[in-house]
């Protein structure tokens, strides 16, 4: 599985890219057909809280959100898209 990591006018530091290589790689175990997933990290507003914004795009999957660290949202992001992961394993099945 590819993991692209884009942080958008900031850089981001080597344990933050660790931690997102090691919460996304776990994708691969939910699904085999994943292939590409991109990870965008963006500071929304500076000074103010839930200002860091997180969108994990995997194949036709897509999550989106907001908290107050990259670790928290990249956290939400990754329970959003499993719970899609599942929904859509679920459906193939039952046809």
């Amino acid at each position: 599985m590819e993991i692209k990591i884009q942080a958008i006018r900031f850089e981001a530091t080597e344990k933050l890219q660790d931690f997102i290589q090691k919460k996304v790689g776990k994708l691969g175990k939910f699904s085999d057909e994943i292939r590409k997933v991109e990870v965008s990290l963006k500071v929304v507003k500076p000074e103010t809280a839930m200002n860091k914004e997180v969108t994990i795009r995997a194949d036709e999957f897509y999550v989106e959100k907001v908290c107050d660290t990259f670790e928290e949202a990249i956290d939400n992001c990754m329970d959003a898209l499993l719970r899609q992961v599942q929904k859509s394993k679920e459906k193939h099945q039952n046809r």
